[in-house]
């Protein structure tokens, strides 16, 4: 794979300036390194591809090793990381860099990209330390979940049934329409689940479930997985309606670089 295919997340956000998602990759390196500099390569190949599904690579940037993971078809993170020792005087010995690659990585915001992020290095962080979730509230929704869930309900009205097999791939999922909607379901990671129902009574739910969910992820954590997963689903209705009037949440789905070079409409935040 060539350095050309890789983006960053500032490339990501298109702002022109060094943006708050850059600024908090890097505080994750700096908390997460030491963690790796003594770790025993495996240990981290036993988690990284038994665990969190994803596997140890070099893509060419003069790192030690890279740490892959697909978070949707053609939309993959790449954590590399390199040990340099104190050569600089300034205390760091060693850092990670966070790529991105595919298709449609540019698709995905910075927010949802580096906060996945996140979330993947303290999966491997837990089980480097050998420690449990803290939080395993998975039956119960916070309040941030009950609005996500009320805010992306009407969009799936645009889901058409001969669209069942293009969005389960575009997803990596398993789809299926039911009586009065659609069930979509994903393994993020090995034997954890996210679950999206929509029915168009009863609106939008969200279920997680597997034998690795409360063993290995936090039910905060998962949770910010699922409102990533039901976002992707957005962006698939979103560039497959572009002749309709759609909700106005659609369009707050898209990274700045998508909004200003494909879409183009007026860039919103969330």
């Amino acid at each position: 794979m060539s350095k050309s295919k890789f983006w960053t997340v500032g490339q990501i956000d298109a702002t022109g300036v060094r943006g708050p998602h850059e600024k908090e990759l890097e505080d994750i390196s700096k908390v997460k390194y030491p963690l790796f500099i003594n770790l025993e390569m495996d240990l981290l190949k036993d988690i990284v591809y038994n665990e969190l599904g994803g596997k140890i690579e070099n893509i060419g940037f003069s790192e030690d090793w890279t740490i892959f993971i697909e978070m949707f078809p053609e939309v993959n993170i790449h954590m590399a990381y390199s040990y340099f020792g104190d050569e600089f005087g300034d205390g760091i010995e060693a850092e990670f860099k966070f790529y991105l690659s595919g298709k449609r990585v540019f698709w995905v915001p910075g927010e949802d990209s580096a906060t996945f992020i996140d979330i993947v290095m303290n999966f491997i962080e837990r089980k480097i330390k050998g420690k449990e979730p803290f939080e395993k509230n998975y039956k119960i929704k916070t309040e941030l979940m009950e609005t996500v869930l009320k805010q992306r309900s009407e969009p799936f009205i645009f889901l058409k049934d001969d669209e069942k097999e293009k969005l389960a791939t575009f997803l990596g999922a398993k789809v299926w329409k039911v009586a009065n909607g659609w069930r979509i379901k994903k393994e993020f990671f090995p034997e954890i689940f996210i679950e999206i129902i929509w029915e168009d009574q009863n609106g939008l739910d969200i279920k997680f479930s597997g034998n690795n969910l409360s063993r290995n992820i936090d039910s905060y954590h998962i949770e910010f997985v699922g409102i990533f997963f039901v976002n992707h689903i957005l962006r698939f209705i979103t560039v497959n309606n572009m002749d309709k009037k759609l909700p106005d949440i659609c369009y707050i789905m898209f990274s700045r670089y998508y909004t200003k070079n494909i879409g183009k409409w007026e860039h919103r935040v969330r």
